[in-house]
C-alpha cells in the first residue's frame, strides 16, 4: 500500500489475487500436490490498497509475508497454505500522510480451487483477511461483508514464477475516522493489489 491519492484507495492480505476465482474453499476436491511444501517467504512491491467508491489510494514500497505449505499430494485444496506473519513498509497516502498497517485475525488460509495445467497456475481464495490503518489523524478497519467478519481476497498462484497474485474480495472500511473521512468512508468497498514473489521455488499441481 503506498501513494494513496485522491484519484485512485489491507493488506488485503495482505499479505491480498487475479480475478477468476467463484468457487468456495469447500468444494475443493483432494486431489492437490505440493513440491517442495514447507515454511515460505514472499516479498510484494508496490502493493496497494483502493477505495473502490472515492478512487483514494494507498500503496506501500513493499509488503513481506511468511507462512507455510501443505506438503505431499493427495491433499485437500481446503487449507493448502497459511500466511502466519505480513508486513508492510512505508506506507503513504493523500496529503503526504503517512501510514502503517496491521495485520488481524491471524493466520490467513489460503485455499485452492481449480488448476490450468497448461499454464501451471492455481485459482483460489485468501480467508481470514482483517488490517488496520493508522496515520496522523486517520483510521481505518478493513474487514469483510461486515465489520465482525473477515474479508475474502481472490488469487493466483503460477508456478513457473512461484508468485501469488492478490486482487479483488470483499473488503470493506470500517470504523473510519479524522482526516480519513471524504477519502475513506465507512462501509466503502476497497480492491487490495499485489504480487506476492516466494523466495524459494514452491509448485503446487492437481491432476
Amino acid at each position: 500500500m503506498r501513494k494513496f491519492t485522491k484519484s485512485g484507495l489491507v493488506v488485503a492480505a495482505a499479505f491480498t489475487a487475479a480475478a477468476g476465482l467463484a468457487a468456495s474453499p469447500a468444494s475443493a476436491a483432494p486431489t492437490w500436490s505440493t513440491s517442495p511444501g514447507g515454511a515460505f517467504t514472499a516479498k510484494a512491491l508496490s502493493p496497494k490498497l483502493t477505495d473502490t467508491k472515492t478512487g483514494t489510494k494507498l500503496t506501500c514500497t513493499s509488503s513481506a509475508a511468511a507462512g507455510n505449505i501443505a506438503v505431499g499430494s493427495g491433499l485437500s485444496g481446503v487449507a493448502i497454505a497459511t500466511i502466519t506473519s505480513v508486513s508492510w513498509a512505508s506506507c503513504s497516502g493523500p496529503l503526504g500522510i503517512t501510514f502503517t498497517v496491521t495485520p488481524q485475525g491471524l493466520p490467513w488460509t489460503l485455499n485452492a480451487l481449480s488448476y490450468n495445467a497448461a499454464t501451471g497456475t492455481t485459482t483460489g481464495t485468501l480467508t481470514g483477511v482483517k488490517a488496520h490503518i493508522s496515520g496522523a489523524g486517520c483510521t481505518a478497519d478493513f474487514y469483510g461483508p461486515t465489520s465482525t467478519t473477515a474479508a475474502t481476497l481472490t488469487g493466483t498462484y503460477t508456478n513457473s514464477n512461484s508468485t501469488l497474485t492478490l486482487s479483488g474480495g470483499d473488503l470493506h472500511a470500517y470504523n473510519v475516522s479524522g482526516t480519513c473521512l471524504g477519502l475513506i468512508n465507512n462501509g466503502d468497498a476497497a480492491t487490495y493489489n499485489a504480487g506476492y514473489a516466494l523466495a524459494a521455488p514452491q509448485a503446487i499441481t492437481s491432476p
